[in-house]
């Protein structure tokens, strides 16, 4: 893109709207969890059929990042980032209005189309930051995205107990109009370079082509994994299995999210000190251990809030130590076509999480030893991956 470096005077408030695109970007799939049995009296139907709305919003959001991506090569950034978020604003009202179910789910479709826009935080830092400001910048984002999956069933919590299940809506909206000024007064009208104009379908046929790409994107998407899959099935294993209560949940997730910030923190102690590729190396040796600790901690202490949560903090670390030098290999081999490179990368973390987290969760074994094996193997197809990286180019690893 042909979009020029950011101010160092404009640096802060960049990063405040880049991390108020990664809250926005989580943010309407699990706060609205603790509100499933307000919606459900509130339109008078069943609970799977309110959670029927979560499915069509990730389906919506999905859809809409195979698009935003192109586009935003083409666009540019500034434009179809507002036009995202007013369409998801728009989405959100509706929501907030309606006593329909039927229009319900069309307004969180509407919403979720619009909140495919926010996928372009990764291209944004590829616009408009150089070198170790990248990758520093995507491991703070990372970091943050870990703890506002983790916090937000707990912000849900509070919202629906002082504003009811619209609060949620209402704060998204407040949030949207924030990030809607920012981006119009911070980022700068692009011109979209030459090599951008591929369309849609040679954009993506370039960037999914590349082996090394799409390697590094899976990379991440296993780290990924890791994490939500335990977002998943925390309901499952504390509350239905330990019998914790929905506040004491809360606690434990806001517990572990807050383990981000010391998985962040070693990050960028790495980041200044060894390769890329051996911070991914890393993550992913983290990982591994993390599954082989929780194995050996269920196998000799049963399944407590301990066992789960002691290995989960240590794969937080190589979660964060992972995805972020994984993200900045990536975005690094298409620069031209960050957009696009930034979608493809979303929908592929997306569907590898979405579908691990439903083999776990359909597993007849236990979770605890599910999601330590979980863990083991998925750290091990990424280090086989970043292995296959190692033979096939090794120029990539140099620098």
């Amino acid at each position: 893109m042909g979009e020029p470096k950011s101010f160092p005077g404009r640096k802060p408030a960049t990063v405040g709207l880049l991390l108020t695109m990664t809250l926005l970007g989580v943010f309407p799939i699990d706060v609205v969890l603790p509100s499933f049995p307000a919606l459900s009296e509130h339109f008078g139907r069943s609970s799977p059929d309110i959670a029927l709305s979560v499915s069509l919003f990730a389906i919506g959001i999905a859809l809409s990042q195979l698009l935003v991506g192109p586009l935003s090569d083409t666009m540019g950034r500034k434009n179809l980032l507002l036009i995202g978020i007013s369409v998801s604003a728009v989405g959100a009202t509706g929501c907030v209005l309606t006593d329909d179910y039927g229009a319900f789910l069309f307004f969180r479709v509407v919403q979720a189309l619009g909140c495919g826009c926010f996928v372009l935080s990764q291209a944004l830092i590829q616009d408009l930051f150089s070198g170790q400001e990248q990758q520093r910048l995507r491991i703070f984002l990372v970091t943050c995205g870990g703890i506002f999956i983790s916090v937000s069933p707990l912000a849900g919590t509070g919202l629906q107990h002082w504003m009811g299940w619209r609060g949620s809506f209402l704060v998204f909206i407040a949030l949207a109009a924030s990030v809607f000024v920012s981006a119009w007064l911070l980022l700068c009208r692009s011109t979209p370079s030459s090599q951008a104009r591929l369309g849609f379908i040679g954009a993506y046929r370039k960037v999914c082509g590349d082996f090394s790409f799409m390697a590094y994107w899976l990379t991440s998407a296993l780290a990924f994994s890791c994490h939500f899959s335990f977002i998943v099935i925390s309901p499952l294993v504390f509350i239905d299995q330990l019998q914790l209560s929905p506040e004491a949940f809360s606690l434990a997730l806001l517990g572990y999210g807050l383990a981000y910030i010391g998985g962040g923190a070693l990050a960028t102690v790495l980041s200044n000190r060894i390769a890329p590729e051996t911070q991914i190396i890393t993550g992913l040796s983290l990982i591994l251990l993390a599954g082989v600790l929780m194995f050996g901690l269920s196998s000799h202490f049963g399944l407590s809030v301990t066992t789960v949560l002691l290995p989960m903090i240590v794969c937080t670390a190589g979660t964060t130590t992972a995805r972020a030098a994984a993200h900045t290999r990536a975005m690094n081999l298409f620069p031209e076509q960050a957009g696009t490179s930034a979608s493809a990368g979303s929908v592929l973390i997306f569907i590898v999480g979405g579908l691990t987290s439903a083999a776990i969760s359909l597993t007849p074994l236990a979770l605890q030893t599910t999601l330590a094996l979980c863990l083991v193997l998925l750290s091990l197809l990424g280090l086989a991956l970043n292995g296959l990286i190692r033979h096939r180019h090794p120029r990539l690893l140099i620098g």
